[in-house]
């Protein structure tokens, strides 16, 4: 096993609380309260094409119309994504805090000096946590949406054969079901380089912060957007403040959530009446983002801020 594999053991190992169980068991509570209101008789809302359909009271007659079934069929790409937003939306939250005590609680509890006993660089250390961030916790959440999505789709197949209504076949002779999950995969390039200006700039507060690590990386930024807003006002500069707090702040202090690049490249499936985002359309406008300047800038400011993570983590001592 190479020292890579075995640091990223480490890490998952040491957080898998975090890493694993909390995707885990967000899938499971949400899948138990789908079931449940099943079994229970609410009517339960699926959006399709922008047309609500109660699971219960009036989906035998939605599904009765023509084309019902492969309208349903179709939208599995958009169920995909929209069953598995709270799991994205979590996985923001979980690599921030990852993050944040990555390297502070190696000095906080003095693990940092054993650690560094070891035939183990600072640089492997260091670029080991930031792939459990940009790599080893995003492909983990994924698979629990897949798994989530996959499970609630067939318990609603199940609910409408009960119903009278068979959407099994539909279901499983239509691609889209199959390709929607790897579409969604095929994002994750896109999060790693969008997410790495906040990833290095948690990891090097996290270097270096000897207390209170969240007020320094939440803090600072937001004290330095104060502090130009007060100069821009005070000397009527006519500073562009907005593009300050969108480029400079947002990209530190969101980068880790998904989607976080459609606050600069609108996406275009978008743009039309229907409004669709499915897997589909979320692969191909979150890979136009890449056009965009700003995520290449913030990338190369992302890996300049990690070597500076290494940098301290060689040099700072044990809180």
């Amino acid at each position: 096993m190479t020292t890579m594999q075995w640091l990223l053991r480490r890490e998952v190992w040491e957080h898998k609380g975090m890493v694993m169980w909390a995707p885990a068991v967000v899938a499971l509570i949400i899948t138990a309260l789908v079931l449940g209101g099943l079994l229970m008789g609410h009517n339960l809302t699926v959006t399709l094409d922008g047309q609500a359909v109660h699971m219960k009271d009036h989906l035998v007659e939605h599904m009765l119309r023509p084309g019902a079934k492969q309208e349903f069929a179709r939208a599995a790409s958009e169920l995909y994504v929209a069953i598995g937003a709270p799991l994205y939306l979590e996985l923001g939250i979980l690599v921030f805090f990852y993050c944040l005590g990555a390297l502070y609680d190696d000095r906080r509890d003095r693990s940092l000096l054993f650690w560094k006993s070891l035939p183990v660089s600072d640089s492997m250390t260091v670029l080991s946590k930031a792939a459990v961030a940009l790599l080893v916790t995003p492909v983990i959440t994924m698979l629990a949406a897949t798994a989530l999505s996959l499970a609630v789709i067939l318990l609603v197949c199940t609910a409408a054969t009960f119903q009278g209504i068979q959407l099994f076949g539909t279901l499983f002779t239509t691609s889209e079901f199959y390709l929607a999950p790897l579409r969604m995969a095929g994002v994750l390039p896109v999060y790693m380089l969008w997410a790495l200006p906040t990833v290095g700039w948690l990891l090097l507060v996290s270097s270096w912060a000897r207390s209170k690590v969240f007020l320094w990386a939440v803090g600072v930024p937001l004290g330095a957007g104060v502090l130009v807003a007060w100069t821009n006002k005070i000397f009527a500069l006519d500073w562009n403040i907005g593009w300050f707090f969108h480029n400079i702040l947002a990209r530190l202090l969101t980068g880790v959530a998904p989607g976080s690049w459609f606050m600069y490249v609108r996406p275009a499936s978008l743009h039309g009446d229907e409004g669709r985002l499915g897997a589909t359309e979320l692969l191909a406008d979150s890979w136009m983002s890449l056009s965009s300047p700003v995520a290449w800038i913030g990338a190369a400011a992302g890996i300049a801020m990690i070597a500076g993570a290494v940098w301290m983590r060689r040099n700072r001592e044990e809180i």
